[in-house]
């Protein structure tokens, strides 16, 4: 009997899932509400590049062609990638676009039966042979009609990072809505043509809010229309560590931070004795690495100057994800007065524009625009009609969100999340779950029990509030990437080990062609 599979979303995530589900002989549906595949990439700030180095991010068994010569490729370059990537595998006809997933509901045993599970939907097994099924309500963008269709695994890959926006919340009498000028989310204003975005901000006052990628690129972009006559000021609660480039004092980061000898020196998620006093001994290189990048970004860009270096480690910059490149020129525009810095732990709209909480003097503008990222814990809950998925998947609000493996959730069955947490390389990461899915979709491994796999998702847990600290909620695993691909490599029968010879696996940097075959 053929297993209906559907696949929520057509960015990065959904195509792996797509192509990896095609390579174990399911015929996916995949459902894209926009008109074209790329996810994020779709519509982004003009100047917007990609943050890793382009063979950091590829697919393992697809190269970027040769006329993409330039390290961090652009918008169109990366998207007509993508592109290329599902013609060549010949995925667009298992594409449905325009067709956007309202909601999933399941239909299967009942709560009562479902808690006294022991195993993943009672048996391990990924379908139902019972006949538990999905009922997934999907709308044509386009005609607003709306039909139910049934399948037997959903695989929700709508990432965490777009539909949305996180709007910061105000005390009354102090929201936008007192404010005269305009507020947008950069969301609205990357879904502008680059045309349109320019004259849109050309001659005004422009506040923008957020000191992440989005936020400074919006920042740069209102600097090259309006000049030091008009400045864009950045409003910021925490300094970062973006970084100008990915060679500080000229040695490779991936040699720092992307091999398995700088992963000895983190505590793991299940390690053992020997590992753990590895870890604890190693503990003044993870130290020194740190503070040798640290001292690179603040010399190169002046950092103290301008009053913004973190108070935080590098380490957890990486360990939460939150590492991006600092746009050319960006350093350059603050001191010639283009861009201005405020620091502000808290803000409140009136008529004329913004007053920071503890300042008597009004912040006087005409547009802010919301670089404060979205509530991708929200639209992932959201698409659950069952209340009671809806808590799961959300999980408690002082723990990650409960994942074993970052795809699965033990009480959740016949489903899978792919591209919600995060690493340094999503594309690359996005791969190897996928593939790990497929393996796990043909029956080649079986889940351990529920009670199992939520005892390795707490370890995970502990992980990321040791490193990441507060930002443990965005479940990254960048700086143990290469301990989390041993394990689906374990589950997989793959060997874990991919490099030739003790001292490159050591090492050299781990990246998407090491697991370019089984």
């Amino acid at each position: 009997m053929e297993r209906k599979v559907a696949i929520i979303g057509a960015g990065i995530s959904g195509l792996l899932a797509c192509k990896y589900a095609l390579s174990k002989g399911y015929r996916p549906i995949v459902f894209e509400a926009q008109s074209g595949i790329g996810g994020v990439w779709t519509k982004t700030v003009e100047i917007t590049k990609l943050q890793t180095p382009k063979l950091a991010y590829q697919f393992s068994d697809f190269p970027w062609p040769d006329s993409v010569t330039e390290v961090f490729p652009d918008q169109k370059q990366v998207l007509e990638y993508l592109e290329s990537y599902a013609r060549h595998f010949d995925l667009l006809h298992h594409i449905r676009f325009n067709t956007k997933v309202v909601s999933i509901d399941y239909e299967g045993a009942s709560s009562e039966v479902q808690q006294a599970w022991a195993l993943w939907g009672g048996t391990g097994e990924p379908f139902d042979s019972k006949g538990g099924k999905w009922n997934v309500t999907i709308q044509d963008t386009k005609s607003l009609s709306s039909e139910v269709c049934e399948f037997d695994f959903v695989i929700i890959c709508v990432g965490r990072f777009s539909g949305i926006p996180n709007i910061p919340e105000f005390p009354q009498g102090k929201g936008p809505e007192v404010f005269q000028g305009k507020v947008i989310h950069s969301m609205d204003y990357a879904a502008m043509d680059y045309a349109s975005a320019k004259e849109f901000v050309k001659g005004k006052r422009v506040i923008v809010v957020g000191f992440q990628k989005s936020a400074l690129d919006t920042a740069m972009e209102c600097s090259t229309s309006n000049g030091v006559d008009n400045p864009c000021t950045v409003i910021y609660r925490t300094e970062h560590w973006n970084i100008p480039d990915y060679q500080p004092w000229g040695v490779p980061l991936a040699y720092l931070y992307l091999n398995r000898f700088s992963e000895l020196s983190i505590h793991k998620p299940g390690e053992g004795l020997l590992l753990s006093l590895l870890a604890t001994l190693l503990s003044p290189v993870r130290w020194a690495s740190s503070k040798f990048v640290e001292s690179y970004v603040k010399q190169k860009l002046n950092l103290a100057k301008f009053g913004m270096v973190p108070k935080h480690s590098f380490l957890q910059e990486l360990s939460s994800c939150l590492i991006s490149s600092v746009p050319d020129d960006f350093y350059n525009r603050v001191e010639k007065g283009s861009i201005r810095l405020k620091k502000a732990s808290s803000f409140g709209f009136c008529k004329e524009g913004i007053l920071i909480d503890g300042e008597t003097e009004i912040l006087k503008t005409d547009l802010v625009i919301l670089g404060t990222g979205f509530k991708g814990v929200e639209k992932l809950r959201d698409i659950f009609v069952s209340a009671t998925f809806q808590d799961l998947i959300v999980g408690s609000p002082d723990k990650t969100v409960p994942l074993y493996r970052e795809c699965i959730h033990p009480r959740i069955p016949q489903l899978a999340v792919i591209g919600f947490s995060e690493s340094v390389a999503n594309l690359y990461t996005s791969e190897i779950r996928c593939r790990w899915l497929a393996e796990l979709l043909d029956g080649t491994f079986k889940l351990p029990s529920i009670k199992e796999m939520e005892k390795d998702i707490d370890k995970w847990d502990a992980y990321m509030k040791q490193y990441s600290d507060k930002n443990y909620r965005r479940s990254c695993i960048g700086a143990l990437h290469i301990w989390y691909n041993d394990q689906l490599c374990k589950d997989m029968g793959w060997n874990p080990k991919r490099k030739k010879g003790w001292f490159a696996e050591l090492f050299e940097p781990y990246g998407p062609t090491d697991y370019a075959s089984p």
